[in-house]
């Protein structure tokens, strides 16, 4: 094995810690997070769903985890992410999405050769990353966080089948932030994310 694959293997070996999904979920939907300027955000929650100024020739990447989103948009202050949005999805697509990943790195007790994970990835319009996920301050922690990158057909799925309803919740994420700031923050501010098991 060579230095680059081994240090990838390191990264991959990584990303099978404690990776367990946690969102919000009821029988038949799961919500997942996204960030978007006001352009996309205005135009996907007048429609219900991503149109044209979202571009779906490009992957896009979602996150069940709301502690991850907030830490990855600056809670709603970085350029381009300033409109949080909470979409709720079929279940039967997040699972789809999830069975048809290939992770990000390499991992030898995923893959066999180094190799045969370059090819999948390289097929493969899903791409699984686990990041260590996050408290109210951004700080990391010891559980690792799944993120979800699709592409080409699974996009449109997404697009077009799977996406319920799309809710802007940038206003609340401001609220539960200025309550951090002002010490006064409690946790039932958050969503509640439980265990999630793919079918």
């Amino acid at each position: 094995m060579t230095t680059k694959e081994r240090e990838a293997d390191d990264i991959g070996s990584v990303h099978l810690m404690e990776n367990k999904i946690f969102a919000m979920f009821d029988e038949q939907n799961i919500r997942v997070y996204q960030a978007y300027n006001d352009t996309i955000a205005d135009e996907s929650i007048k429609i219900g769903t991503f149109g044209n100024y979202f571009k779906i020739g490009r992957m896009t990447w979602i996150k069940p985890s709301f502690l991850w989103m907030m830490y990855r948009s600056g809670w709603a202050k970085k350029k381009g992410q300033n409109r949080i949005l909470a979409i709720d999805m079929k279940r039967i697509g997040f699972d789809h999405i999830v069975k048809n990943a290939v992770l990000s790195s390499f991992s030898s007790t995923v893959y066999e050769t180094y190799d045969q994970w370059k090819n999948a990835l390289e097929k493969s319009e899903v791409r699984c990353q686990w990041d260590p996920e996050r408290d109210i301050y951004g700080n990391p922690q010891k559980h690792r966080t799944i993120q979800l990158g699709i592409k080409g057909s699974i996009i449109k799925c997404y697009v077009y089948d799977w996406i319920v309803k799309i809710s802007d919740i940038t206003q609340e994420v401001r609220s539960i932030k200025k309550a951090i700031e002002l010490k006064n923050f409690t946790d039932n501010m958050l969503p509640l994310e439980k265990e999630y098991t793919v079918n």
